[in-house]
């Protein structure tokens, strides 16, 4: 029985090769999509999970309100660890990182910039999954002066694995002995280091500093551990350790400080939730968003909605053509359940013969999405193991619910009416059909609209004024060492260089240095600013472009200025002085404010946005000083390659040990929204295929409405009627449908991307261009697809149309 149910399907798929072939290119089309955004998101989800431990590893991050400014961290204070471990008997194992940025690494006769390094406690290799090539993970970072480094760097500075006793020197004085060799970090980890140097060599992390926090603190549970008890626990935990420092240094108790509506809290954030839910201060990378996982999530069932639609609406249009057949089945004594199995199994071979096209094309188009999306998607062994069933029962649930209903539609003609010709067919008679095309067309209005807003913005942040120039900045990297001044003095003769900088502290670098000041000496909660404090030359406010409000820049042939600040517009607003100029500030000077150190402010600039558009501007606070991280040049020259090489011979001379790295700083700003454009990019693509996918289904919608009607046209056009009232009358059912999707679709999107574009301080509204931009495109999309189907039945001969009457 099923092997003549395959057969007659197959001879009936056969028969329609129009129909056949835009159902499975249709469906192939969608659960190819889907297939590639599975993949995204199975990756992005999977963040982490290479850890064995993984679900039992947290991260301790801190939530701070105070001096006017708000905060979340992914860092905490260097004892919170051993404290933690200490205390809660829950706790397994507790390990610190700090991050101290990169370090000269010597070559041969060459110094390379290493980035990737990182202090580590040799905890981390009992809580972290990474495997130990050669060396003693018990022991690898237990003392000063040593490192593990990862398998790719061991063989790109000595060509084998097995180096350990072998010594890397840092910035040509720092001897480290290499003490272990770790596989190389998997893509899907929310840190990605290469040299981990032991924190035993670290001062800083042997400080009983509890308002100080600068270590990325992670945690083990004990199996069976109750996370939800030890969170409610760690406000008491952190009153009793940090509470005697705020009496020493606010006068204050916890209960006091939090009563003017300030805090400081401790929180945990599972391991997996690192990468897509945490946007802290002090990430160890640059972190995904959960609200792109379900974006794309979503559009992808939205495409597969519209494959599925397109099939369910092109078998009901075409019952007609089918219904003398299931007449004469019912005459002979088919009995309906055997008409709903042969409908259900040409559905269902229409889907299996989709995925396997799908499965084929989306693999074909992995490498293109990997480039657009910045990805390594990769198909593993253990993705398809748990992808093949997956993908067998979509086959089986698409090809039961998408011809579910031209299965019980088509079983269900009488006979009787059948035979004599009653039935009623073509677009108007289907009133779920119209619903579906609705659903459809309404679903790819939302896509384009969306895609719309997410453009905008982007040319919005590309064109904002940020307060600072970005343009025609060449930035080249250190550190640099005690020729850092001669290099800033022998690039800035050079003709088509304005200006020069030397610091690290630039408005498209990731700086986090968070400082507390106060209006007097007396250290008081109420007189508190927390801000950024930028450690910058005299040069620095002209080379950027910055303007200054009121005062004056720094000045070298000025003793007093190197205790003198610049501050910026959200800064003297918090600070509330009637004229912030030649008021002092204070700052401790150490972490327990036994002294004070006293700055006075010269200047007011105007405010620039230094961090994400994403954020409003927050305190910033410039003090002069030396800071050997980058050299920021302005330029003016129409050779830009002929000046990269001048200021490329002049480091030479000066740094001949160095790597010469640079880059620009409008290209630095650009990759701070490079999430942002390849997610328009995506959405663009996504937004064409749902298209592509709905016309599809509107062609083949439009050619058996005018199979239909083709008698009608042929009467019409014998009784005078023009090709143009001809489409008219084909065109408009479709065309009303379409505008019902408009008015559907127009609000829902509205509210959706309202509620991403909260998610940027600064952001353009939503103009009334957009909708009618999507509006309008759609008719046009729809009139066009239709068109062709109805001027081909207008001009289709009269004669030839009746003559079967």
């Amino acid at each position: 029985m099923i092997r003549n149910y395959i057969k007659t399907a197959f001879r009936s798929l056969l028969k329609n090769k129009g129909f056949t072939a835009l159902n499975v290119f249709g469906l192939a089309l969608g659960l190819a999509t889907c297939l590639i955004i599975v993949f995204y998101v199975f990756d992005e989800l999977n963040f982490d999970s290479y850890n064995k431990k993984a679900d039992r590893i947290y991260r301790i991050n801190e939530e701070i309100k105070f001096g006017g400014n708000e905060n979340s961290y992914a860092v905490s204070p260097a004892p919170a660890a051993a404290a933690l471990k200490s205390d809660f008997p829950e706790i397994e194992q507790a390990a610190r990182f700090r991050n101290q940025g990169g370090n000269l690494v010597k070559k041969g006769n060459q110094n390379i910039k290493e980035d990737l390094m990182i202090y580590a406690d040799n905890s981390i290799l009992d809580i972290f999954t990474l495997p130990m090539i050669f060396g003693n993970p018990g022991t690898a970072l237990s003392e000063p002066n040593t490192i593990v480094i990862t398998e790719r760097i061991a063989k790109k500075y000595f060509n084998r694995t097995n180096v350990v006793g072998q010594v890397l020197t840092f910035n040509n004085t720092d001897p480290y002995k290499i003490t272990g060799v770790i596989k190389d970090i998997p893509l899907q980890s929310h840190f990605h280091f290469d040299f981990f140097i032991a924190m035993a060599g670290l001062q800083e992390s042997r400080d009983n500093a509890w308002f100080s926090s600068n270590f990325n603190t992670y945690i083990l549970l004990k199996p069976g551990a109750d996370v939800k008890k030890l969170s409610a626990k760690l406000p008491e935990f952190l009153h009793k350790n940090a509470g005697p420092q705020m009496e020493s240094i606010l006068h204050l108790t916890f209960e006091k400080f939090e009563q003017t509506g300030d805090y400081f809290k401790l929180n945990l954030i599972p391991l997996k939730k690192i990468h897509l839910e945490s946007n802290s201060v002090g990430e160890l990378a640059a972190n995904g968003n959960i609200q792109y996982v379900y974006i794309f999530s979503a559009i992808a069932i939205f495409i597969l909605l519209i494959a599925c639609v397109n099939f369910m609406n092109l078998s009901t249009a075409r019952s007609a053509n089918r219904a003398r057949e299931v007449g004469v089945r019912k005459v002979l004594g088919s009995p309906r359940k055997y008409l709903i199995a042969q409908f259900l199994t040409e559905s269902i071979m229409v889907t299996l013969a989709a995925a396997v096209i799908a499965v084929f094309v989306a693999l074909a188009l992995l490498p293109s999405f990997n480039q657009m999306a910045a990805k390594e998607l990769t198909v593993t062994s253990h993705m398809v193991i748990r992808l093949v069933p997956v993908l067998l029962a979509v086959v089986l649930i698409i090809g039961f619910l998408a011809g579910s209903y031209p299965a019980l539609f088509l079983s269900g003609f009488q006979p009787i009416n059948v035979l004599k010709g009653k039935l009623a067919a073509g677009f108007k008679g289907g009133r779920l059909r119209s619903f579906l095309v609705v659903s459809q067309f309404a679903i790819s209005i939302f896509l384009i609209i969306g895609t719309l807003v997410i453009y905008n913005q982007l040319k919005y942040i590309q064109s904002k004024d940020l307060g600072y120039n970005r343009t025609h900045v060449l930035i080249v990297w250190g550190p640099f060492g005690e020729s850092a001044r001669a290099i800033k003095g022998e690039v800035k003769h050079i003709a088509g260089v304005q200006n020069a900088t030397l610091t690290m502290c630039l408005p498209t670098v990731n700086y986090g240095n968070s400082t507390s000041f106060f209006k007097d000496p007396m250290v008081d909660q109420k007189k508190a600013l927390l801000t950024q404090e930028w450690t910058v030359d005299e040069n620095y406010i002209n080379t950027l472009g910055i303007q200054m409000l009121s005062g004056r820049n720094f000045s070298k042939d000025i003793l007093m200025d190197s205790t003198a600040v610049v501050i910026n517009e959200s800064a003297a607003k918090l600070l509330n002085f009637t004229d912030p100029l030649n008021q002092f500030l204070y700052s401790p000077s150490d972490n327990m404010a036994t002294k004070m150190n006293k700055y006075h402010i010269i200047g007011v600039m105007k405010d620039f946005n230094f961090k994400s558009l994403r954020e409003n501007v927050t305190p910033l606070l410039l003090t002069l000083g030396e800071d050997r991280g980058a050299l920021s040049m302005k330029i003016n020259s129409s050779n830009i390659p002929l000046l990269l090489d001048q200021v490329k011979d002049k480091f030479k001379q000066l740094a001949s040990d160095q790597q010469f790295r640079y880059s620009f700083m409008d290209e630095d700003f650009d990759s701070i929204y490079r999430a942002e454009e390849r997610m328009g990019k995506i959405f663009i693509t996504f937004t064409s295929l749902a298209i592509l996918i709905a016309c599809l289904g509107l062609f083949g919608l439009a050619a058996y409405a005018a199979e239909q009607r083709t008698k009608e046209i042929g009467i019409r056009k014998v009784l005078g009627a023009s090709v143009i009232t001809i489409v008219r009358m084909l065109s408009v059912d479709f065309i009303k449908l379409v505008i019902i999707s408009i008015l559907i679709a127009s609000p829902l999107a509205w509210f959706a991307m309202q509620k991403w574009l909260q998610g940027f301080a600064y952001r353009q509204e939503i103009q009334w261009w957009v909708f009618a931009i999507a509006g309008l495109g759609a008719i046009l999309i729809a009139f066009i697809t239709i068109s062709f189907q109805s001027i081909r039945a207008a001009l289709a001969n009269s004669v030839t149309s009746l003559h079967s009457d």
